[in-house]
């Protein structure tokens, strides 16, 4: 982006006061056109430098003697197939790379260590997630219950419930309800579209699976090792710590006390949600950086061609330029369990949290309008 660029983005753009009418999804995307620009060899170098890094963890889970530093290095793998997933992630959306079929191989690539699906994400996250966010019915990512759904549910399915919310277990959530029964050869009740494309991604992740198991196998042989040692720590901890870290960030992008959820399409349309269903998470020690600025979130869903490598730039263009309609939160365990605690079921007629017994837990939000933190 040129110097000339930069002055319009930032300094001829005006300000748009909090008790203004929000402009218009279209009108604000336009100002963040200057952002959109996409490169192609720097994504690819980026893909190609996790995975050196993916690969080279890998190699020391079966190298390290200590069991405490194998579990600790799969954690770290678990970390790294999060940043190939944002890579994938991005390609899937078509913001990676200037080139619509480099972005779909470039995604599928990435997608790989987290076993995902391209074509099934693509229809997921792409289309109801993206076209429909914090729309009951539509989008299902961590979708809130009412009282009376809870209070329908088997006593079962009541428990999961309460383990799902309990901001324990994060990644039993994504597993569960997202990969297993959406994603990985989902039965029709979830997905009522066949394609072919469904299969063969499904089969390409669970080959990769099989091999990336076998080469374990392998290496255990080879090194006299355990080899359920070497799984363990070289497959299940990390596919483990990637499910926990994916289900929190989509937990924690869209769980929040000022975040507005909706039931009925007209007021979800009048609302025109496209900043104030999204959490900005700001954490400290730049890790926001080392998960290659997802957690920027608002840009990315106001605009999903908006590069990775340019959703900083975007955020603070927002955050600037719409003050008070952006949810910035700064991240805490303290700020995330109390979260977890307050933000069981949602009133979605006074558009307010509730605990699982219905006793509400935060302010009615006027309107869906969030307010600033």
């Amino acid at each position: 982006m040129t110097e000339i660029d930069r002055s319009t983005l930032f300094n001829e753009i005006p300000v748009v006061s909090p008790d203004a009418p929000f402009p218009g999804r279209k009108l604000v995307r336009s100002w963040l056109v200057p952002l959109c620009g996409k490169r192609t060899l720097q994504p690819i170098a980026m893909i190609l430098f996790d995975f050196m890094l993916f690969f080279g963890v890998l190699g020391g889970t079966v190298w390290a003697s200590a069991l405490w530093l194998k579990i600790m290095l799969g954690m770290v793998a678990g970390f790294i197939i999060g940043r190939l997933f944002i890579l994938g992630h991005d390609a899937c959306h078509q913001s990676l790379t200037p080139h619509r079929g480099l972005n779909r191989w470039l995604g599928r690539i990435a997608f790989l260590p987290s076993l995902t699906p391209y074509s099934l994400w693509d229809i997921g996250h792409n289309l109801v997630h993206h076209g429909q966010t914090n729309l009951k019915g539509f989008d299902f990512v961590w979708s809130p219950l009412s009282v009376e759904e809870f209070r329908a549910l088997s006593p079962a399915r009541r428990f999961l419930e309460r383990i799902y919310r309990s901001g324990w277990v994060p990644g039993l959530y994504y597993f569960i309800e997202m990969w297993w029964l959406r994603m990985y050869f989902p039965a029709k009740t979830y997905m009522g579209a066949r394609r072919r494309s469904f299969f063969w991604d499904g089969m390409l992740v669970t080959v990769f699976a099989v091999i990336w198991m076998g080469v374990l196998a392998y290496m255990a042989q080879i090194t006299q090792q355990g080899w359920l040692v070497t799984e363990v720590a070289g497959f299940l901890v990390p596919f483990a710590f990637w499910n926990f870290m994916i289900g929190f960030v989509v937990y924690a992008h869209h769980t929040h006390t000022s975040v507005a959820w909706y039931d009925d399409k007209v007021e979800w349309t009048r609302a025109q949600p496209f900043v104030s269903t999204t959490v900005h998470l700001i954490f400290r020690f730049k890790i926001g950086a080392l998960m290659h600025h997802i957690m920027e979130h608002t840009a990315h869903h106001l605009d999903m061609g908006i590069p990775l490598y340019r959703l900083k730039e975007a955020q603070k263009f927002l955050e600037t330029h719409l003050p008070g309609r952006i949810i910035v939160q700064p991240f805490s365990w303290k700020w995330y369990f109390k979260t977890a605690r307050l933000c069981k079921l949602y009133d979605f007629k006074r558009r307010c949290w509730l605990d699982f017994d219905g006793n509400p837990t935060s302010k009615p939000l006027a309107g869906g309008a969030p307010r600033a933190v």
